[in-house]
């Protein structure tokens, strides 16, 4: 085997995407020391998606002073630079759910800092911004960001003001001239990972609102609110974007990507794949090792497995599969690309026992099939 490719998502609780793939390239290198292992860590648009694309490209983390987190109060956030023209963005920098704490009130949580983090790339030069939108404490529909990048937002009276999740129905008009000029030229790839609409029993508020605060009544309240600003969206800007999937992402920040800054909602294993030139990367590649925590019919619909065999299979370069568990359904993945598939869940353990043990029983897993497709262990 002269070249293989780690690409993996987490296995949520347990290993993040980084650690699979530091492991993996040390077993390869015992099994197959000639190998020349590419490691791309797979990033979701949570938590952890600049770090992601840092390891697997290179490039330099940016700190930026003077932004406002989600509750409007100033700190030192960050984005990452990959190169002259690329930046990537995670709304865990200014507005991500483990920064509200204990004061968590998605009628009160703003994006505006992500719209300044934006803000600042461009300004240093980035014509390409990777957006990635997971684990939000907010539910502003993406006003904030919009406003910090010159979006109007006016009252009845027609006043301005920054919109928050409780004061979306105070909006009567939108105009995104200022904001248009401001990124004139410049491409927004925004992560986004579900296909939730922006408002309805399905959507931003009724099924993200309570996870980030919100009692029955204030979900209510924040659905009316998204129903509102999806009506002046309408209005003001001629665009209907309510049940675009995805629209309900990050407090409905997906719907005001697309509706604010003429974004593009994309799979996020689809951006990190063009991004890292996957396609290129097969050329010449043996073998392709991807995996997640649970594999099961949602790893159908977008997730890294299916989107890593889909591309490897054209190019007609094996997929091996690593998972914690394997759920009954799960079989089409071999229809997706898929050439086999291994359960790192060596002893059949509960998941809570699983997490001091994960890391060994991935590497013993691996170098069971490492064994299987030739390899002779070289080294300790």
């Amino acid at each position: 085997m002269k070249r293989c490719i780690v690409v993996s998502d987490s296995f949520k609780g347990t290993l993040s995407s980084r650690e699979i793939c530091r492991i993996a390239k040390r077993s390869i290198a015992r099994f197959f020391p000639e190998c020349e292992v590419i490691s791309l860590p797979a990033a979701d648009g949570g938590e952890g998606t600049t770090d992601c694309f840092l390891e697997a490209l290179g490039g330099t983390k940016v700190t930026v002073g003077g932004i406002r987190n989600l509750f409007g109060e100033e700190i030192e956030a960050f984005y990452g630079r990959i190169d002259d023209t690329t930046a990537v963005i995670e709304m865990a920098a200014a507005a991500g759910l483990p920064m509200a704490g204990n004061r968590k009130n998605p009628e009160i949580t703003t994006t505006y800092g992500i719209g300044q983090l934006i803000l600042h790339a461009v300004r240093e030069g980035a014509t390409q911004i990777i957006l990635g939108l997971g684990g939000s404490a907010t539910n502003d529909g993406g006003c904030g960001c919009a406003a910090a990048l010159g979006v109007r937002f006016y009252d009845k009276d027609g006043n301005s003001f920054i919109p928050v999740g409780g004061t979306l129905e105070r909006i009567a008009d939108i105009d995104v001239t200022a904001a248009g000029e401001q990124l004139k030229n410049i491409t927004i790839h925004v992560m986004c990972d579900i296909d939730n609409p922006l408002h309805g029993e399905q959507g931003a508020a009724y099924i993200f609102g309570p996870q980030k605060g919100a009692d029955e009544a204030m979900v209510k309240r924040l659905d009316k609110g998204l129903k509102l600003l999806d009506a002046v969206i309408e209005k003001s800007l001629g665009r209907s974007v309510a049940v675009l999937p995805g629209a309900g992402a990050a407090g409905a920040f997906g719907a005001g990507c697309v509706a604010f800054l003429d974004a593009e909602l994309k799979s996020g294993i689809e951006i990190v794949l063009d991004t890292v030139g996957f396609d290129s990367l097969l050329l010449g590649s043996d073998l392709v090792i991807t995996g997640e925590g649970r594999l099961d019919g949602q790893s159908l619909r977008g997730k890294v497995v299916c989107g890593v065999a889909a591309r490897a299979s054209k190019k007609q370069v094996p997929v091996l599969v690593f998972t914690g568990s394997v759920s009954d359904d799960a079989d089409a993945v071999y229809e997706m690309g898929v050439t086999a598939v291994f359960t790192t869940n060596r002893q059949g353990l509960p998941f809570e026992e699983l997490k001091e043990r994960s890391g060994r029983d991935y590497e013993r897993t691996l170098e069971d099939a490492l064994r299987l497709i030739g390899g002779r262990k070289m080294a300790p």
